[in-house]
């Protein structure tokens, strides 16, 4: 036999020597420690080797104490909540029923509310024939009874119910939900795709570069300034009384030549009071020599995109080569134009040149930090990939700046649809211009803090891609563009990520699953509810990391949001109800607190006060409030309220329907989806999810 090698005795440092002894104390108090060997004495003691009874006892009431403040804490969320729904949605107080007015939304709440009134019914049933022991589909091998079986009247209902469901409702059901399952693959394999395109540019930094130095003069004798050429900006407005004054500030700081540079103030406000702030804003700035003009419409038709085509009718615009545009609540940094404008040069072919948005009030709650998610999704992975790989996007609306003959070679601003920004990159992307994104290059806005304002804005977000639709499709088909750039424009741009997201997440969500509980002969797969909403999450959630705590809340909210996307993508292609509606979205006026501190001395500097120091910032803010109370005494008060949303809540009563229906079946997973997906409807329901008013 070979000899066996002990390879430990060779490289082991310590031997162990000596005799084992074992200790023992007769005090109680004291634990047992068992010594083996003259140096083990001085060894860490393990942990658990030195309890005794009373650290037990101490360790079970703290953990106990725990579960406590844990299930009190429960608790009293669950009365909050309770109290809520008391109050706003049976006492009525402080809140108003929100207006349907947004597409065909009554027809679709009346459908919920059938769809809710059978799911009753249907759960009645079930939980009669659960406590009476007719489990018949719960196990193929138990026998189902036949019509010398029956026990009464009630039971001859509930088996004609189950042949019938099983023959006639579940196939259809299992159909639909194959079809949707299918729809939710390829829009993931789709997701999953930008993910790697995004992951491949970064990994090979590829990103618009400008050549050179382009504002450094050729001339050796300084008759040539570089590259400046004539900039029109303008700021279309409406109503916008919390913001003009900071996006006006902002405009007329850029740096850029003031004889190369116009702003036009495109005011649509219907009030009186808020043009005559404007009017004075405006006159400020021009004193300062500004170069910088107040238009307003009497006639107020088209929307922005009306006010934008006016604008570009004026005769001097013809003397300017490139067009800024910036939404109302934008605050471009002053090196805009020139982080932008440069790309322009040597760059014929280039139309449009577009920035990434950044948000001053990101975290202000709830609501704000879900969108900040998405659109950190849309400008990282969505408008970059495509602006490298594509060199076409759809225009943002705002914070990008245009080549005028660009402009006017694909026709201009059309009133056709309310998503006017779209309309003119397709039509550009037709007339064979390319675009490039700037991701490194951001301005500050605001998103919706309330959800009324957010729901609007989805709705005309949604609804207008549908008008767009239908009346560009056959110039996309005609155009003489390359076969996989159509394919890409109505594929991928239009149907897949404009008509198949809303849709397959409303219907499948919203419809299959609480359908597969009512009818169990249609079931819809664990990785379909589970496995690739969460990857897809966190696709999602990966370009904004800070957000991945949001992770659960993200994937159940967008759920719900499918409701208002759904309805807005019908009500735009079958050009149902209020599609051509606009609505301006309402802003809160936030900005950073520097920007906020440095507007405040301004005014205390006309009115001769003393400087705002600066110490600590909890002081400051509270004498720039001070200094924001005053100005706003003029202001006429409007009176605001928290809303209920009615077929959110219908969908929140269906979804916990539901739930309980999967209760009986004992389905765990599906159980607390829709026990949670059917929460953050009811929540969203009754208002709680965004701005609240006291």
């Amino acid at each position: 036999m070979a000899p066996r090698l002990n390879f430990s005795d060779w490289w082991g440092k310590d031997k162990e020597r000596g005799t084992p002894v074992i200790v023992k104390m007769e005090n109680p108090n004291f634990s047992i420690v068992e010594i083996d060997g003259p140096d083990a004495a001085f060894k860490p003691i393990e942990k658990s080797r030195g309890k005794n009874a009373k650290q037990v006892t101490w360790v079970l009431l703290l953990k106990a104490n725990q579960a406590v403040g844990c299930v009190a804490w429960l608790a009293t969320i669950l009365w909050g909540l309770i109290g809520t729904i008391k109050n706003r949605l049976i006492l009525r107080k402080g809140v108003s029923v929100a207006s349907e007015k947004l597409g065909k939304s009554n027809l679709l709440f009346r459908i919920i509310k059938v769809c809710l009134g059978v799911s009753l019914v249907m759960l009645a049933f079930e939980v009669i024939a659960y406590f009476k022991g007719w489990h018949y589909f719960q196990n193929p091998n138990l026998y189902i009874p036949h019509t010398s079986d029956v026990l009464g009247l009630f039971h001859i209902i509930y088996v004609a119910w189950l042949d019938f469901r099983a023959d006639y409702i579940a196939p259809s059901v299992q159909k639909l939900s194959t079809f949707c399952t299918v729809l939710f693959l390829i829009q993931s394999l789709d997701r999953l795709v930008l993910c790697l395109g995004c992951f491949y540019i970064k990994c090979k930094k590829i990103k618009p570069r400008i050549e050179g130095d382009p504002f450094k003069s050729d001339d050796l004798e300084g008759s040539n300034n570089g590259y400046y050429p004539m900039v029109l900006v303008q700021i279309p407005m409406c109503n916008e009384r919390e913001v003009y004054e900071m996006s006006i500030s902002a405009v007329c700081q850029l740096d850029w030549p003031k004889d190369r540079l116009l702003i036009q103030i495109l005011d649509d406000s219907d009030n009186e009071c808020i043009q005559e702030l404007i009017k004075s804003e405006v006159a400020k700035w021009n004193q300062k020599g500004v170069n910088i003009i107040y238009r307003h419409r009497l006639v107020r038709t088209g929307y922005k995109a009306g006010n934008l085509k006016s604008a570009m009718s004026c005769d001097y615009v013809k003397d300017y080569e490139f067009v800024a545009i910036f939404d109302a609540d934008f605050q471009p940094t002053p090196d805009f134009l020139k982080q932008t404008v440069p790309h322009f040069k040597d760059n014929p072919e280039l139309g449009l040149v577009q920035t990434r948005w950044a948000f001053v009030n990101k975290d202000e709650n709830l609501l704000t930090r879900l969108q900040n998610i998405n659109l950190c999704f849309h400008f990282e992975v969505e408008q970059q990939v495509n602006g490298v790989f594509l060199n076409f996007f759809g225009f943002n609306g705002t914070a990008g700046i245009w080549r005028i003959k660009a402009l006017e070679e694909s026709g201009g601003w059309l009133e056709r649809t309310t998503v006017e920004d779209m309309d003119i990159a397709v039509r550009a992307h037709l007339n064979g211009w390319k675009f490039i994104y700037l991701n490194d290059v951001r301005v500050l806005c605001e998103v919706p803090e309330s959800f009324e304002a957010y729901r609007k804005q989805q709705h005309r977000w949604h609804s207008g891609p549908m008008q767009l639709f239908r009346v560009c499709l056959p110039a996309i088909v005609s155009s003489k563009i390359s076969i996989w750039k159509k394919a890409n424009l109505i594929l991928l741009f239009f149907l897949l990520r404009k008509l198949i997201l809303p849709f397959y997440s409303f219907t499948l969500f919203c419809v299959v699953l609480p359908l597969t509980m009512f009818i169990p002969e249609a079931e819809l797969p664990f990785w379909v509810v589970c496995y690739i909403p969460i990857l897809m999450t966190l696709l999602n959630i990966l370009p904004a990391p800070k957000s991945i705590p949001f992770i659960a809340p993200y994937l159940l909210f967008e759920n719900t949001m499918s409701v208002t996307k759904f309805n807005a993508m019908v009500s735009g292609l079958f050009q149902l109800g209020s599609s051509y509606e606009w609505v301006v979205t309402k802003k809160a006026g936030r900005s950073s607190e520097p920007d906020l501190l440095a507007a405040a001395e301004k005014d205390l500097k006309a009115f001769g006060a003393p400087q705002i120091s600066r110490g600590a910032s909890e002081s400051e803010l509270s004498e720039l409030n001070r200094l924001n109370k005053q100005k706003d005494e003029t202001s006429t008060l409007v009176k605001k309220s928290n809303k209920i949303y009615r077929k959110e809540l219908a969908l929140a009563f269906l979804l916990l329907t539901a739930s309980a229906r999967s209760l009986l079946s004992a389905h765990g997973l599906h159980f607390y989806f829709l026990l949670f997906q059917g929460v953050t409807f009811l929540l969203v329901g009754l208002d709680l999810i965004g701005e609240q008013i006291s």
